[in-house]
C-alpha cells in the first residue's frame, strides 16, 4: 500500500530505525530526550502515525498477548528502504522560526512603553535556559563514541541560542534601534544607527 510519508513518518522510522524495536511510549520518551528538542510536533502522532507505517507495511508490529497488550514495532526492509531513499534527498522545507516573541516584537509598537524591553527581559531568560539546558548535554554526550551525527544538532541547536540570546540581549540593553545598530547589513553597511 502506497501512502504519503510526512516529516513525522521519518522521524518514527528513524527512531525505530536507530533503536531498534519500539512502543509508541517508547518512542514518545526517545523523542522527549533527543529530537523534541528541535522537532517539536504533536506526541499524539506517536501513537497515531506507527499504526500508519505498520499497515503500509514499512513496520512489522507485535502485540503483548497478556498484561498491557503493548504494541511494539520494528523497521521492516521496506521501511528501512524507504528511510534511505528520504536520506538520500538532499532537499529540505524551508527553514521555519515559528516564535510566538518574534510575533509579539513585530506588534509591539502597538503596545505600551516598555512592551519590547519587557519582552527581550523573558526571551533573555527563557533562552540562556535552553542554551544551558543544551551546554550540559553536550557536555554530557560530546565525547560518546559513535554518536557524533545525532550530537550535531545539539551543536546547531546550542549556536541558535546564542544568536537568540545575543539579540535580546540587544533589545534588552539598547531598544530595538539598538539591536538594528549592531546588524551588518549585505555589502559591509552597518543597520541603522540609533538616534
Amino acid at each position: 500500500m502506497a501512502i504519503n510519508l510526512s516529516s513525522s513518518s521519518y522521524l518514527v522510522l528513524g527512531l525505530i530505525g536507530l533503536r531498534g524495536p519500539s512502543s509508541s511510549y517508547q518512542l514518545k520518551r526517545a523523542v522527549e530526550r533527543s529530537v523534541g528538542y528541535f522537532w517539536p510536533f504533536p506526541h499524539s502522532q506517536l501513537y497515531v502515525e506507527p499504526r500508519r507505517l505498520a499497515e503500509a507495511g514499512l513496520l512489522a508490529e507485535s502485540a503483548e498477548t497478556e498484561g498491557r497488550r503493548r504494541r511494539t514495532y520494528s523497521l521492516t526492509p521496506a521501511g528501512r528502504e524507504a528511510l534511505r531513499e528520504w536520506l538520500r534527498d538532499p532537499g529540505t522545507e524551508v527553514f521555519q522560526v515559528r516564535n510566538e516573541a518574534e510575533l509579539k516584537l513585530f506588534f509591539s509598537e502597538l503596545g505600551d512603553e516598555g512592551t519590547a524591553e519587557r519582552l527581550a527581559e523573558a526571551q533573555v531568560r527563557y533562552h540562556q535556559g535552553r542554551l544551558e539546558e543544551f551546554q550540559k548535554m553536550l557536555e554530557r554526550l560530546i565525547d560518546v563514541p559513535d554518536l557524533e551525527k545525532r550530537v550535531a544538532p545539539l551543536v546547531l541547536g546550542v549556536r541558535i541560542e546564542e544568536a537568540c540570546l545575543s539579540f535580546w540581549h540587544d533589545v534588552r540593553d539598547s531598544g530595538v534601534r539598538g539591536a538594528l545598530a549592531r546588524t551588518r547589513l549585505p555589502g559591509g553597511h552597518d543597520g541603522p544607527h540609533p538616534g
